[in-house]
């Protein structure tokens, strides 16, 4: 796999929009050379993968900005000694290795997601009976299951760490992905027990769910992650669980014939998200 590395004039650009002193009113560059925030991003994320492009970085500083060469080399002599005498890190351990995927907020609300599975499944097979249309709860809340995890993901006010995470070189769609897919490992596994034990097909629970987590996603891209999951699960529930319930019978999108539905609107979902991919390379949003 062929590595792409910035050029010599990315990197120029980077190192004057680094330097916060000589800055326009507008907050660019003196030079006009301000990175675009995708390309300020892909920089910074390959800086932190490459040696050697950090070495052509450190001679750019060196050419552009000796005096800031100059303070880094003086500190470097300075903590150089007392870094030696510091003994390594430990390896990393399993929870730290968890904690790129997930956050401190996401727990409760995964657990609480398991306990509304679990006393669905119970309702389930205690009204369990011959009627083909009866109602399932798991079927009817498995579509908004993953949307409160999702939400508190990539929530500014569920996170005590948003502010730090939001200010990475990889904060963005990729680190909201990897979360997203944290939810639905424990998500998916809980709702396939369940369907199992109430006979429900795997179709009918998993194409609802997967088709609510990217229009959540896709939505979040213009509203934020929590107020698009908020959206989602309250039409959700206005227009599917409430007239499900008053009318006491499965409704006909939760059935078989409304998987071609599903499908297409996961389709959907998904190529939004991935035409505003750019949508999350701007640091400070609130997502």
């Amino acid at each position: 796999m062929t590595v792409e590395h910035p050029s010599a004039r990315l990197l120029a650009a980077y190192v004057d929009d680094r330097e916060p002193d000589d800055r326009e009113p507008g907050g660019s560059a003196p030079g006009g050379n301000a990175l675009a925030a995708d390309e300020l991003w892909a920089v910074e994320a390959h800086l932190e993968t490459c040696p050697a492009c950090r070495d052509r970085l450190s001679a750019a500083v060196g050419t552009a900005q000796p005096a800031v060469a100059a303070l880094t080399a003086a500190v470097w002599s300075e903590l150089e000694p007392q870094l030696a005498a510091v003994a390594p890190a430990p390896p990393r351990r399993l929870a730290a290795r968890l904690s790129t995927w997930t956050t401190p907020a996401m727990t409760p609300w995964l657990a609480m997601v398991l306990v509304v599975t679990a006393l669905a499944l119970l309702l389930d097979r205690a009204n369990a009976g011959p009627d083909p249309d009866r109602i399932s709860l798991l079927l009817v809340l498995a579509p908004v299951l993953p949307v409160g995890g999702v939400a508190a993901a990539w929530s500014r006010g569920l996170d005590p760490a948003y502010e730090l995470t939001a200010a990475t070189p990889r904060a963005g769609l990729p680190l909201l992905l990897r979360r997203t897919a944290a939810v639905l490992a424990v998500v998916l596994p809980a709702l396939l027990l369940g369907g199992w034990a109430t006979g429900l097909t795997a179709a009918q629970w998993l194409l609802p769910c997967l088709a609510f987590t990217s229009t959540t996603l896709a939505l979040g891209a213009l509203l934020g992650v929590t107020r698009a999951a908020v959206v989602v699960a309250a039409g959700w529930l206005a227009l599917v669980v409430a007239p499900t319930l008053a009318a006491g019978r499965t409704a006909a999108v939760l059935r078989a014939d409304g998987l071609p539905l599903w499908g297409a609107v996961l389709a959907l979902g998904v190529a939004v998200v991935a035409a505003r991919r750019g949508a999350w390379t701007a640091p400070g949003q609130d997502r």
